[in-house]
C-alpha cells in the first residue's frame, strides 16, 4: 500500500535521527556507547560538601592474602583479639591488652581494629580512643566543625576516633579500641571502659593501664 504524506517511511535499520550539518552532507549515523558508569557512592557518615580524603582514614583490607606478614607487635595484636571470646550477653566488657609503648600505642591500635574489620566485624561497630594527642582522622575532620564531626559519630557507619576527653558525648558501642599514648590515663580508660559494650581492647604499658583499671588485665 502507498504511503501517504502524513505517514513518512520508517526503516528498520535506522538508528536513530541523523543531524545535518549546515553544508548539507549527512553526518554518518553515531556509534552506539555504552552508557554513563555509575557514580562512586558518597562516603557514608560525611554530611556537607565534598571534602579531601583525611589521613590515615580507615578502611577494611580488600583482600588478606595481599597483606604483609605482621611484625612482632603486629603477631601479639592478632593473638590478643582472635583470642578474646565475645559475648553479647555479658554483663560487663572483655579487657584485653596489647603491650605497647606510649609512641607505638596508636600503631598497635590500628593493628587491632585491622584484625576486627579482616574479622568481620562491621566498621560501625568500633570505636578508638585516644589518651594522649587526637587521631589524624579526628583531628582533619574536626576541621570542619563539630557537627559535622559529631554527626559522623551518630551516623553509626564507620569506625569512629576521639580522644578521652570527648568520651561523654560518645554513645557506647561493642567494641573499644584504646591508645594509651599519653595524657590523663587514669581518666581516659575508665570513660573508654564505660563506652565498650562487649569487648575493650587497650594498648599500652601494662602497669599503667593496670593501674587506672584497678584490675588485672
Amino acid at each position: 500500500m502507498p504511503l501517504s504524506p502524513e505517514e513518512p517511511q520508517i526503516h528498520e535499520s535506522a538508528q536513530g535521527p541523523r543531524v545535518t550539518p549546515a553544508s548539507g552532507h549527512p553526518a554518518p549515523t553515531p556509534r552506539p556507547v555504552p552508557g554513563p558508569r555509575p557514580a562512586a557512592p558518597p562516603r557514608p557518615g560525611g554530611p556537607g560538601p565534598l571534602r579531601p580524603t583525611p589521613p590515615a582514614q580507615r578502611t577494611p583490607r580488600e583482600s588478606s592474602a595481599a597483606k604483609p606478614e605482621p611484625s612482632a607487635p603486629a603477631a601479639t595484636a592478632a593473638t590478643a583479639v582472635q583470642s578474646t571470646p565475645v559475648s553479647p550477653a555479658a554483663a560487663s566488657p572483655q579487657l584485653q591488652l596489647i603491650p605497647a609503648s606510649a609512641e607505638g600505642a596508636l600503631d598497635a591500635a590500628e593493628e587491632a581494629v585491622d584484625l576486627l574489620l579482616d574479622s568481620g566485624r562491621p566498621p560501625g561497630e568500633i570505636l578508638v580512643v585516644t589518651t594522649g594527642e587526637q587521631h589524624p582522622w579526628a583531628t582533619h575532620e574536626l576541621s570542619f566543625g563539630e557537627a559535622a564531626y559529631w554527626a559522623q559519630h551518630d551516623a553509626v557507619d564507620d569506625v569512629f576516633y576521639a580522644d578521652a576527653a570527648a568520651l561523654e558525648r560518645a554513645t557506647v558501642r561493642p567494641v573499644v579500641v584504646a591508645a594509651v599514648n599519653g595524657g590523663d590515663v587514669s581518666t581516659g580508660l575508665p570513660l573508654a571502659l564505660t563506652r565498650a559494650g562487649t569487648l575493650l581492647i587497650v594498648c599500652g604499658d601494662p602497669q599503667t593501664i593496670n593501674a587506672a583499671l584497678g584490675a588485672g588485665v
